[in-house]
Formats: C-alpha cells, sequence, structure tokens
C-alpha cells in the first residue's frame, strides 16, 4: 500500500509541477493523497470480503471475524448461516475442509484473523463446489508472505453455562524450504442439559412429558497437513484429521401424565462413543504460466459411532410388588453402532485462456459402506429377548459418479458470465437382511449460470440459477428408534429419496456497502427439515408374562389399543420460497464504530402429506390406525440481525461488541417455531501477542425451540426445547513465532461431499 501511495504522490506531484508552468495561480503543492481499499465488493459469482482492509479483524479469531462478515451469521455459536437461512460449507483457498463439523468450528475459532487476506461468501456455489441442497460456501483466503519459519496459537478458553465447561487447543505451523506443513489440537468436555415439555392429543385425549436431558461429552482431535514443493510446477501433500468423543451415563428423566393423571416415569441411560478418522492424499501441477492447473485427489473416511441405552418406563402410585405394577412395568435395551467407510477420488483440470476465458473440468467418484447392526431387546417376564421388529442389520452401499465442467468470460467491459452443469449418476442399495431391501438407481443434470453486470463503480447487479439435490444423511437411514417413552420415539426412515432443489438469485450492491437479495428455491420430493409427528393407534395382543397369547372365556384373543407418537423423516411433497435479505456493511467515524445490519423476509408454502409410515413392521395380528398427516403450511417470516463493533481505545487495542438476533415466529412442515432472540456483548483486550476475550452470549435466555403443530382434524402436538442458552465464557489467546509465515497449502478432499453427511 506505502508503494502505491508514493506511485500515486509521484504521478500527481508531476501533474501539478506541468500545470504549475501553465497557470501561476493554481495550487502548487499536493500534501497527501488518500487511497482506500474496497472492503466490501461483488466479483463474479461472490461476495468479497477484504478483511486486510477491515478494522474488524485485529485481534480476534476467524469464526468471529467470520460472524461479523456480511450476509453470514450465527446464533449459537456452533453453526454459521448465510442469509439466516443456508447452511454454510467451508472451503480454505478454494479447498473444501478436510474436518468433520465440530473440529471445523474449533480450527476457526483458534486461527488468528491476522493470517486472513479475505472472505468470500458464494450464496448460490457453480458446478465445480461440492454441495447439497442450498447450502452456501464460504471460502477463506490466507495471506500469501512466504518466508521460512513457524508460528502457532495457544488457546484456553472456560464456558459457564448450566454447567461449567472448560477447553484448550493450539495450532502449528512451519515452513522450510519446499517443506511446509499446519497441525492442530483440540480437547475439551462439556456437559449439555436440556429442558422437555412434550405435549400432543386431541379433544378426546391427551399425553404430557416433563424431564430433563444430561448429556456430559468429553472429547479430543486434531491433525495435519504436509506439503512437499517437488519442483515449481508440482506439489504433493497429505491431510490426516481426527477426532473422538464419548458420552457416558447421559440420562434423559420423563414424567409423562395421560388426560390429566400421573402415569408413569421413562428414564434412559446412554453411553456413546464416536469415532472419526479421515486421510487424503493430493497432487497437484501447474500446466502453464497463466495459471492452469491439473490437481487430482485420493480420500478415506472411516465413522465409527458405537451407542448402548436402557430404558424403563416406571409406573407410578402403583405397590411395585403388585400385578398390575409388573405388568405396567416396561425396560428396553439397545445397542446401535453405526460404521461408515468411504473411498473417493476426483481429478480438476483448470484451463485459463489468454484471452481472460477460464475452463474447468472434473470428474469424481464415491463409494460409501455403511453398517448398521441394530439390536433391541424389551423384558418379558424376568428375561430380556430380542425384539425381531426392531432388531436390524441394515447395509448400504452407495456409488455416485460426478463430472462437471464449467466455462468462465468477461463478455463486455461491464458483463461477465459462467455457465457450467454437473452430471451425478447415483446407484445405491439397501438391505435389511432378513426382512427387505431396496435399489435406486437414478440420473440428475444439474445446470448453473450467473450472468454479472456492472453497470458502473457505484452499482453491481448479479443474476444466478442452479440446481442441486440433497441426500439423506447416514444416520437418517439407520432403521433405529430413539425413545422419550415407551410410545413417544423418534423412527429413522431407510426410505428416504433424495430431493430435488432449483435455486434461483438476484443481486444489487451499492456503493459495496449496501446490498439486496431476492432468491427464490423450489423442492420436489421435499424432505422435512425436522421430524414430522405421526400419531396413531396400534392393536396388538395380549400376553402373559411368558409371552403366550391371552384369550377369554370365549376363544377370543384379547387386545391392547396403544396410542403412539411417532416422529419420522419422510419425503412429503413440495416447497417453495421467497426471500428477500437487505443489508448494509459499514463503517463510521473514522473506522470507530464497524456495523453489520441484515434483515431477511421470506414467504415460504409446504405442500403435501403422509398417508403411511414406510417404516411400520407388524406382527402376527397386529394392526395400525395412522392419522394422515397433511401438509398445507403458508408463511411469512422475518430475521435481523445488528451486528456492532466499537473501537474503545486510540492505540486499538480495545474492542466492544454488542450484537442482537431476532427471528419471528415461523411455520414449517411440523409445527411453528416460537420467536427467538438473542443478546450478545464482548469486550475484547490485545496485549501484544496476547488476546483476552469475555463474553456473554444469549444474556436473557431467549434462544430455545417452542414448536407448535396442529392439523385439520384436530390432533396437536407441542415440544418445548429448553437448552439454558445464556453462556459467559473467558478466553486468552497467546500467538507465537512468525505472525507472517505463508500456511501449508490446502487441499480439497474427495469426499467432502460424504462427511457432510455422517
Amino acid at each position: 500500500m506505502k508503494t502505491q501511495i508514493l506511485i500515486a504522490a509521484l504521478f500527481f506531484s508531476g501533474l501539478v509541477a506541468a500545470q504549475q508552468k501553465k497557470d501561476s495561480l493554481k495550487v502548487n503543492a499536493i500534501e497527501s493523497v488518500n487511497i482506500k481499499k474496497q472492503v466490501f465488493k461483488k466479483q463474479g459469482d461472490r461476495l468479497v470480503y477484504d478483511v486486510a482492509a477491515s478494522p474488524v479483524a485485529k485481534g480476534t479469531n476467524t469464526f468471529n471475524l467470520l460472524k461479523q462478515t456480511p450476509m453470514i451469521s450465527s446464533i449459537d455459536g456452533k453453526t454459521l448461516k448465510i442469509l439466516g437461512k443456508s447452511d454454510a460449507i467451508i472451503y480454505i483457498n478454494n479447498k473444501k475442509s478436510n474436518m468433520d463439523a465440530e473440529a471445523l468450528i474449533e480450527m476457526l475459532k483458534s486461527t488468528p484473523s491476522e493470517d486472513i487476506q479475505k472472505i468470500e461468501v458464494i450464496t448460490v456455489p457453480g458446478s465445480e463446489f461440492q454441495v447439497e441442497s442450498k447450502e452456501g460456501v464460504i471460502n477463506i483466503v490466507m495471506k500469501k508472505n512466504k518466508s521460512n519459519g513457524y508460528n502457532g496459537t495457544l488457546k484456553m478458553q472456560n464456558e459457564q453455562a448450566y454447567y461449567n465447561n472448560p477447553n484448550a487447543g493450539g495450532s502449528f505451523n512451519f515452513r522450510q524450504g519446499k517443506w511446509s506443513g499446519n497441525s492442530n489440537f483440540r480437547m475439551g468436555s462439556w456437559t449439555e442439559r436440556q429442558r422437555y415439555t412434550l405435549s400432543n392429543g386431541d379433544a378426546t385425549f391427551r399425553n404430557e412429558s416433563y424431564g430433563t436431558n444430561d448429556d456430559p461429552n468429553k472429547n479430543f482431535g486434531g491433525g495435519f497437513n504436509v506439503d512437499y514443493e517437488i519442483n515449481k510446477k508440482q506439489s504433493l501433500g497429505l491431510s490426516y484429521n481426527m477426532r473422538y468423543n464419548k458420552s457416558f451415563n447421559s440420562i434423559l428423566d420423563m414424567t409423562n401424565w395421560q388426560n390429566g393423571k400421573l402415569s408413569d416415569r421413562t428414564v434412559n441411560h446412554e453411553d456413546a462413543q464416536t469415532r472419526n478418522h479421515s486421510f487424503n492424499l493430493n497432487y497437484e501441477i501447474k500446466t502453464d504460466s497463466i495459471g492452469s492447473k491439473l490437481t487430482s485427489n485420493v480420500s478415506y473416511l472411516w465413522f465409527n459411532r458405537d451407542k448402548v441405552s436402557f430404558n424403563e418406563s416406571i409406573p407410578l402410585g402403583l405397590d411395585p410388588s403388585s400385578e398390575m405394577y409388573k405388568k405396567n412395568y416396561s425396560a428396553l435395551q439397545q445397542s446401535v453402532p453405526q460404521i461408515i467407510n468411504n473411498y473417493a477420488a476426483n481429478i480438476d483440470f483448470l484451463k485459463k485462456t489468454t484471452k481472460g476465458a477460464t475452463w474447468l473440468m472434473g470428474v469424481s467418484y464415491n463409494y460409501t459402506n455403511t453398517d448398521n447392526d441394530t439390536r433391541q431387546d424389551k423384558l418379558i417376564g424376568d428375561e430380556f429377548v430380542m425384539d425381531t421388529k426392531q432388531t436390524n442389520h441394515f447395509i448400504y452401499k452407495e456409488n455416485i459418479l460426478g463430472i462437471y465442467l464449467n466455462y468462465e468470460r468477461k463478455l463486455t467491459e461491464k458483463l461477465s458470465g459462467k455457465i457450467g452443469a454437473r452430471y451425478e449418476m447415483t446407484r445405491s442399495t439397501g438391505d435389511i437382511i432378513g426382512k427387505t431391501g431396496f435399489e435406486r438407481n437414478y440420473n440428475n443434470l444439474l445446470p448453473y449460470l450467473n450472468l454479472n453486470y456492472a453497470i458502473n463503480s457505484d452499482h453491481n447487479l448479479s443474476y444466478t440459477f442452479s440446481s442441486r439435490i440433497r441426500r439423506p444423511r447416514f444416520w437418517e437411514l439407520n432403521p433405529s428408534r430413539t425413545y422419550f417413552t415407551p410410545t413417544n420415539y423418534t423412527q429413522n426412515n431407510p426410505f428416504v429419496l433424495a430431493a430435488k432443489f432449483y435455486n434461483q438469485e438476484l443481486n444489487y450492491m451499492y456503493k459495496n456497502a449496501f446490498y439486496f437479495n431476492l432468491s427464490y428455491t423450489m423442492v420436489d420430493d421435499a424432505a422435512a427439515s425436522d421430524l414430522l409427528p405421526l400419531q396413531g393407534i396400534l392393536t396388538t395382543p395380549q400376553k402373559d408374562e411368558n409371552g403366550n397369547y391371552i384369550y377369554d372365556a370365549a376363544g377370543n384373543m384379547l387386545m391392547d389399543k396403544i396410542r403412539f407418537l411417532r416422529y419420522i423423516r419422510t419425503n412429503y411433497g413440495k416447497n417453495r420460497e421467497i426471500g428477500l435479505t437487505l443489508g448494509m456493511n459499514k463503517s463510521w467515524f473514522k473506522d470507530i464504530w464497524t456495523t453489520n445490519y441484515s434483515v431477511n423476509l421470506a414467504y415460504n408454502t409446504y405442500t403435501g402429506g403422509v398417508w403411511q409410515d414406510p417404516t411400520s413392521q407388524l406382527g402376527p395380528y397386529e394392526s395400525e390406525e395412522l392419522e394422515p398427516y397433511i401438509v398445507d403450511v403458508k408463511n411469512y417470516n422475518m430475521s435481523a440481525t445488528l451486528n456492532n463493533i466499537i473501537r474503545l481505545s486510540s492505540k486499538k487495542d480495545w474492542f466492544l461488541g454488542v450484537n442482537y438476533y431476532f427471528g419471528s415466529k415461523v411455520a414449517m412442515e411440523g409445527g411453528t417455531i416460537g420467536v427467538r432472540q438473542s443478546f450478545d456483548i464482548s469486550v475484547k483486550k490485545i496485549i501484544g501477542d496476547w488476546t483476552i476475550v469475555a463474553e456473554g452470549n444469549d444474556i436473557f435466555n431467549q434462544s430455545f425451540y417452542r414448536v407448535n403443530g396442529v392439523q385439520p382434524n384436530g390432533k396437536y402436538n407441542n415440544i418445548t426445547n429448553f437448552s439454558y442458552p445464556r453462556l459467559i465464557s473467558i478466553g486468552v489467546t497467546y500467538n507465537f513465532g512468525n505472525q507472517k509465515l505463508k500456511k501449508a497449502r490446502e487441499m480439497k478432499s474427495a469426499n467432502d461431499a460424504v462427511k457432510s453427511r455422517t
């Protein structure tokens, strides 16, 4: 920047000297020349936030920096949203991060903001990106100062919610000659506390359940990335990431009422462990001097989650030694392991021409095998006996071949465009061994178009169209249950179909500070974004303590009618959404006060229904009456994000953050989500290489879920999940070493799309 100012000063002083000879009345000196970089601007298919030119980027971490980036928000400190709705997929230097979601967030929180050059927000990604549904992309571009040496970050943080949760982590980067690398590690513990209120029924009956869930977790994780520059044109890299989480003695304790009378108490004890290992080998060769290159990746992912639980329903108000108590007491135990193996490879060729055009051609292949050997035993008499209906060995295999092509160029001085398509061929089989199976073969052509018109220096207009699909997550396919009570439970569904998304967007930007975004999304074969509550009556024969059927004196089999509430994820019909976002990113009073404001308005329609449960497994003499679940929702909703950073000292070492989020009621397929809001405040102090941050998130405990759903036939289902969102934290970060060190080359992983589905 100093060089640019010096050149500009010499240039303008030359003009002044020439003018002085012509007119002695003209000003004969220029004291200073100010050139200010654009902090926020539109470039092609993306919006670019120039972090290096922003006062917000001093002395914080990358996650907090992202929360202050226009169009990006986070209300829970764990996830990032684009335009308040779309899930964000993180790329680093145009390559998708090779980490699971929680590890990625911790990495972002431990990465100094000084390492970041710019942040690119792509609301509708092109064909080259491995994304699904209406996911957007956040591409973090690191600084490229190249020098030998090392640097690192150490961080300790203590969070106080309902329980106290400490955590710590660090990162280390090095560069020496042709070798470069980085590594990171994280460890911590947290106990999550949730309070539930559940109610369902109609005019003739009602069920209520009240209780809490305490879920303790201990985890550690980390990884490394090593890159070797074979020569000026070729590079070879290897990356590895892992994460381990242990959650033992998680307890769900619910008290249940029926028609206003105390019924029973359900207690569920759960032990779970999750292990995740991923490897990626990358090779890159530059094919010319103007940026063309060939990149290839080979990846392997191993994911394992073991869960065992014991669930018992204890009658209340009865003598434990009585026959009625023994008849109404029930218990079951579950083992729900899941193992995922994924093998993937891809090759990309980027070709740039001397006329300014860019071609991108690529092919990718993913093979995934998931093994879910679920066992459920129920108590009959004094022994646990296998429940054959809920014991399933489910094996799911999936092959996806993708071919994609993009062409991008500047059409005129003001108009540029990008066009592309992605062809995906999916072959999958599901086998519930000994029971049933299915085979799905489908092909998808996913076109993409972006046109960008720079009207002048103050006005920019762009249009984007994209088509995507959303495949079900692997855990959604595993046909197992998770119980709140014996008759109130979630049921996974192996028969969910992939949903088809068609996204359009019109974006206008004024003076690189104010933006307007209009979007329209169509979804066919839509699956509920949350679980759909299906109510019904199961008619089942009565059995004695030995499992034998019971008959009356006339020889008729005695039957029980049991009401149930079964939450499942399944396809229901169509979804349409129109969204409008108005936003502003601007600094005031010589960068003392920086604002990032946005308002999101939306109109949604959901139409369709569920008339049968594809997961029902009926035994001999059993029958099920399922109430149809009708989806007919039309809804206006809005949300607003107001982020403020105030510099408190002229030395730029004290900062105050004041943020506010508001979300109106939102009607969705499963019911209406209540108003949510969050008021956050933070104070940051920079002392050399040390940064101390004190934060209070959701100070008034207003960011929790309340869902109310009513069907046309009068049946209702209400859920309140209060997760104690108020969080007070103190964090200390220390940066050491050469802070201008260039990081190792980030590498794209061939199995990126699969990681998001684990």
